[in-house]
């Protein structure tokens, strides 16, 4: 059966993440349902890593395998037929080796995470950011994340839900950019914890609106505590932006 890896775009606000779930529409299940719309025997499909629920993509990556052999632009045209009524799109289909694996052969994954820092309610952005109503200092959020980079026991940072193996991962990028009132938590791993991510940004919010010093960020990572993190932030800022592959 020949493979295909797809490049996904989601809104997550509709679903209850990516995964199939009894409790509600998931990602996936939108896009198999567009497959088997062209195969209906087609397998499930298999993708780099789970969203929660709220949670969007601008580059998720799925692998599919199919009976036929599909031009990858026609297969691109005929899923998003199939997925238009949803807030989900194929933005590119691409032909890969049989043995490619789109969790297994993913070499970092990129997230982005958006907050607006402002007292006004927010009239564009509702639901694609997090709005803060505390302004935020840069610079103390920047002295806060440099105590995260590299590998470290991230219990704090983990939800109790958590199913990974171990707590101990390599954070390689934890980059805060801010433009006005908008600011861009860019992180970077080959692999996450639960909740890691939204973690890290909730604990730095309160670091950057002076609830926290700085340095307190490194004591609750060194306390391997979840009941030392901060408090998490909302899903609807955080974006799967792009996996990257060998």
């Amino acid at each position: 059966m020949p493979r295909y890896k797809l490049i996904i775009e989601y809104h997550g606000a509709a679903f209850v993440g990516w995964q199939r779930q009894d409790n509600g529409r998931g990602v996936q299940q939108a896009v198999e349902e567009a497959i088997r719309a062209l195969e209906p025997d087609a397998p499930n499909i298999i993708a780099a890593g789970r969203t929660d629920a709220g949670v969007h993509a601008t580059g998720q990556v799925a692998h599919c395998d199919l009976e036929r052999e599909w031009e990858p632009h026609k297969l691109r045209g005929a899923l998003n037929h199939f997925l238009r009524p949803e807030r989900v799109a194929i933005i590119d289909a691409v032909r890969v080796a049989d043995d490619f694996h789109a969790r297994f052969d993913a070499r970092a994954r990129h997230y982005r995470y958006k907050v607006v820092a402002r007292r006004a309610p927010l009239a564009l952005h509702d639901g694609l950011v997090w709005h803060s109503v505390a302004p935020l200092d840069l610079g103390a959020m920047r002295a806060g994340a440099a105590h995260l980079i590299g590998n470290h026991d991230f219990t704090t940072f983990r939800s109790v839900q958590c199913q990974s193996a171990s707590p101990v991962k390599t954070l390689d990028t934890l980059d805060i950019e801010q433009d006005g009132e908008a600011f861009t938590f860019h992180v970077r791993a080959r692999s996450f914890l639960h909740n890691q991510v939204r973690s890290f940004v909730g604990t730095l919010q309160h670091v950057g609106a002076g609830r926290w010093p700085p340095d307190r960020v490194g004591e609750a990572l060194a306390a391997a505590d979840r009941a030392a993190c901060g408090p998490v932030a909302p899903p609807e800022g955080l974006y799967l932006e792009r996996v990257i592959y060998p």
